[in-house]
């Protein structure tokens, strides 16, 4: 991860026996659900809506995620999420996963967010307020 990150949303999520797969573990998959879930509330709350009816917002170009130790039910997933390194129009996002009451790493990620303007399909400068969180 960079240095340049600061940690900006935390989360709890409960692990549904759903989430798991053939293996008996959270399938690959979840984990970004997890991370999605984080940047969204992660957003909404600082007032950047990610809905289909905005006409700018943020759009994820890649993720990645690295898995450590599987998750298995029952369990809670902590979501810690940091972003940093700021662009013209984007924003770099991580993500640590742990299970409550273990300090271990379960696994991490990353994601990297552009504004777009959803009607253009052009990515927008970052919002002057978001940036400044930054500064």
């Amino acid at each position: 991860m960079s240095d340049n990150r600061v940690l900006v949303h935390s989360l709890r999520m409960p692990v549904r026996w759903g989430d798991m797969d053939a293996y008996n573990h959270v399938n690959n998959t979840v984990y970004f659900r997890f991370c999605e879930q984080a940047r969204v509330e992660w957003c909404e709350n600082m007032g950047y809506w990610v809905r289909a009816d905005q006409s700018i917002g943020p759009v994820i170009i890649n993720a990645a995620c690295t898995f450590m130790l599987p998750i298995t039910y029952p369990a809670t997933v902590l979501i810690d999420m940091y972003a940093g390194e700021l662009g013209r129009s984007s924003l770099m996002t991580w993500f640590e996963m742990r299970v409550e009451g273990d300090d271990r790493l379960y696994a991490d990620g990353s994601a990297k967010m552009v504004w777009m303007d959803h009607g253009t399909g052009s990515s927008v400068p970052l919002p002057d307020e978001l940036r400044a969180r930054f500064d």
